[in-house]
């Protein structure tokens, strides 16, 4: 609900989180092989985290390794962990972005067994990689992308895995090994092996129920992230955005309680931080505009999304996002079948 007669010439869009100011609500999503579909794309947008001041969340399964994309991100740099069956390579990916500067760990816990992808079915994208036909006539009609590729090194890898598959592994090995060691089913005792032998904060993405939410923070988590993995993982799952509110109200100011899902307009973060979110990440948009414009494209995904917000803001009357509750929500209105018939 709009207020209005407000000053709203200065506006502060920027929040802090784990004792860093970032200049925005929201941060870079995790968004596996980015890589593939633009050479450098990982690299491109930590540099777009870096000059936005805006977090952003490596996948770990990136084509390029956590090493290099934080040399980008200048500390803006957090690490989602797809954690393995070996518990070895998982206390070993965590020393390496603990050494890389890395200080916030993103646990995945909503994908205990390989997803039934419908749409990578259908495209026959699939794990290890393989050239098939259809997908070598559709690269054929993209020669700039062929060419690309071939400056940068060819087939891409996986940059976090590389080194723990079996040696001289190609990138289809190598795609192999990680879909044998991944998703592993994990539980709160695996969760409290993770809490101990990570010294940094740790956030668990996929959290949708507030019990959940209320004993993560009891195992001495530092934040969540509400989410159903982009709504891919599973289609009955409930819509995050529905999850919100009763989550943040089971955890109060305890911990950051953030968010994903469906965001594609700045509008979409101002609902969201209404419903609770203390932050708001973004997938889709930042990937589709780094495959098409590159380190453009990634930054003008961002600079809209920016946008967006201040002018939102100012169009409801809040100059600081930071008072933006769920006292700005609008009261939902009686439906047709609440009224009582006309006699």
């Amino acid at each position: 609900m709009p207020r209005h007669l407000v000053d709203v010439g200065r506006r502060e869009p920027g929040l802090s989180l784990f004792g860093r100011h970032y200049g925005q609500p929201f941060g870079i999503g995790p968004t596996g092989f980015a890589g593939l579909f633009r050479p450098g794309a990982d690299m491109t947008l930590a540099r777009t985290a870096k000059s936005s001041n805006i977090p952003f969340v490596l996948s770990g399964a990136s084509v390029a390794s956590p090493e290099i994309v934080a040399a980008e991100a200048s500390g803006r740099l957090w690490y989602h962990l797809y954690a393995a069956k070996d518990a070895k390579i998982s206390a070993d990916l965590m020393r390496r972005i603990a050494d890389a500067g890395v200080e916030v760990l993103v646990l995945t816990v909503d994908n205990p067994v390989p997803a039934k992808r419908e749409r990578d079915i259908r495209n026959g994208f699939a794990l290890p990689l393989k050239l098939k036909p259809a997908i070598l006539l559709e690269a054929l009609t993209h020669p700039a992308w062929i060419v690309d590729y071939f400056r940068s090194g060819g087939l891409p890898t996986m940059g976090s895995w590389q080194r723990y598959a079996p040696a001289g592994a190609n990138p289809a090995k190598v795609g192999q090994f990680f879909r044998t060691q991944s998703p592993s089913i994990q539980t709160w005792e695996d969760l409290k092996r993770f809490r101990q032998q990570w010294q940094g904060r740790l956030v668990l993405k996929g959290i949708q129920h507030p019990e959940d939410a209320a004993r993560a923070r009891a195992e001495g988590v530092d934040g969540i992230i509400v989410s159903n993995h982009g709504g891919k993982a599973y289609d009955m799952l409930p819509i995050p955005l529905f999850s919100l509110a009763a989550i943040k109200a089971a955890v109060g100011k305890s911990m950051p309680v953030m968010f994903d899902g469906g965001i594609r307009r700045g509008s979409d973060i101002l609902i969201a931080r209404a419903l609770g979110a203390d932050f708001v990440f973004v997938g889709r948009a930042t990937l589709y505009g780094v495959v098409a414009g590159g380190q453009v494209g990634a930054d003008r995904a961002v600079s809209i999304l920016a946008d967006e917000v201040d002018r939102g803001l100012a169009m409801i009357g809040c100059p600081s996002i930071a008072d933006l509750d769920i006292n700005w929500l609008t009261p939902a209105l009686p439906s047709l079948s609440d009224r009582p018939l006309p006699a």
